[in-house]
């Protein structure tokens, strides 16, 4: 199941960008609030490629990535909360 998992993301339906803007609230904090980072430190997600983003929230809440902010934050993220911001940080300009 471990190898399936970022296969899994791949597979599903895209999430919801309205709904990932909702949801968006704690990530803005950092990655700001139309996806551009006020500090060099943490990544822009505006523009990202949607399935790069739920690979890399799988690997925070799966451990394989570390970052003990973002592995606290992902692991409380459901399947559908990880695609739905997904979804909507990829539809921002970068």
């Amino acid at each position: 199941m471990a190898l399936a998992w970022p296969a899994l993301a791949r597979n599903r339906a895209n999430g919801n960008a309205e709904s990932g803007h909702t949801k968006s609230s704690t990530c803005t904090a950092c990655h700001g609030s139309n996806g551009i980072s006020i500090n060099e430190n943490w990544p822009n997600l505006a523009g990202q490629k949607e399935n790069y983003i739920v690979e890399q929230l799988y690997a925070f809440k799966k451990g394989t990535r570390a970052n003990p902010l973002m592995t606290g934050i992902s692991r409380m993220l459901t399947d559908e909360d990880i695609h739905d911001l997904a979804a909507y940080f990829s539809n921002l300009k970068p």
